[in-house]
């Protein structure tokens, strides 16, 4: 039987195409702002929501939308009132999220081992119908905002205080942003699991900004880095009967590492080309004089 003719690898392939539309298109300001690991942060906090749905029997994925947007929402908060800088704000997100998480599931007498890692390192093949629905929904809002609000999003990540000065909600836009990553980190925990999911959003970032000349084609590029990480890992785990989860992460790192080999052989091929121009250009340069 070929791969697709499984409805599970079906679901699984539909589930990361899906999330890495929308991962990139977060990702790419949050890079731009330098917060890159904000979702690292919220995925520790999304862990106590996926605990509070657990703990009350309720669906794990809309609970922990709620927890880590509403974290995401006192983290921005905090950030921009400038009581506590960036770093330490994330900090405080990191250690509170994974214990309060942490003693919530041991609470649990639903929460078994096999399932705190499902949500850790992502079940992709996994996927239920309902998931595919969540995903799909959520995902497809965050997508959505990202391109129609893509010029202020832009303006506020590139430089803030000119944002401000040209009238722009500036705030609202960093607390509408911060809620984006929370929905996109819960929208991809199946995927590749809490831990690893900040890794969608910016590898893939990362690797289209050596090879994108302006914001859009770094975005486009970014997605297809990521669809290509996804797609081809989901299949690959499939194959070496590995985690989809990590299989995708560990891709995308080997397309960042080809893409930086690449991009730097261009760059010095480039600058011993515009050497060898000027000298020519100019041979009087190149004589050596004997004094």
């Amino acid at each position: 039987m070929t791969l697709l003719s499984y409805h599970f690898m079906q679901r699984a392939f539909v589930a990361a195409l899906l999330v890495s539309l929308a991962a990139p298109a977060v990702g790419i300001y949050l890079v731009q702002r330098r917060m890159a690991l904000i979702g690292d942060g919220i995925g520790h906090v999304a862990l106590t929501g996926v605990a509070v749905g657990i703990l009350f029997k309720t669906q794990p994925v809309y609970t922990a939308v709620v927890v880590s947007a509403a974290a995401a929402l006192v983290i921005e908060l905090v950030r921009s009132r400038g009581r506590t800088s960036g770093d330490v704000a994330l900090a405080l997100m990191f250690y509170g999220g994974i214990a309060l998480g942490a003693l919530l599931i041991d609470k649990s007498q639903d929460a078994s081992p096999a399932t705190l890692v499902s949500y850790l390192f992502g079940s992709l093949l996994t996927t239920s119908n309902g998931d595919l629905v969540a995903i799909a929904v959520l995902g497809g809002i965050v997508l959505t905002i990202a391109v129609v609000l893509r010029p202020w999003f832009f303006a506020a990540s590139h430089d803030e205080e000119y944002a401000v000065v040209s009238g722009l909600p500036v705030r609202a836009l960093n607390m509408l942003l911060a809620v984006m990553a929370a929905v996109t980190v819960t929208a991809a925990m199946r995927v590749v699991g809490l831990l690893l999911v900040s890794a969608l959003m910016v590898v893939p970032v990362a690797t289209a900004q050596q090879l994108g000349r302006s914001f859009a084609s770094t975005l486009v590029a970014a997605i297809v880095v990521a669809e290509t990480a996804s797609l081809a890992g989901t299949a690959g785990s499939y194959y070496l009967d590995t985690k989809p989860g990590p299989t995708i992460v560990v891709l995308a790192l080997a397309l960042f590492a080809a893409v930086t080999v690449y991009a730097t052989a261009i760059r010095r091929w480039r600058g011993t080309r515009s050497a060898a121009a000027q000298a020519a250009a100019d041979p009087a340069k190149n004589l050596i004089y004997e004094s």
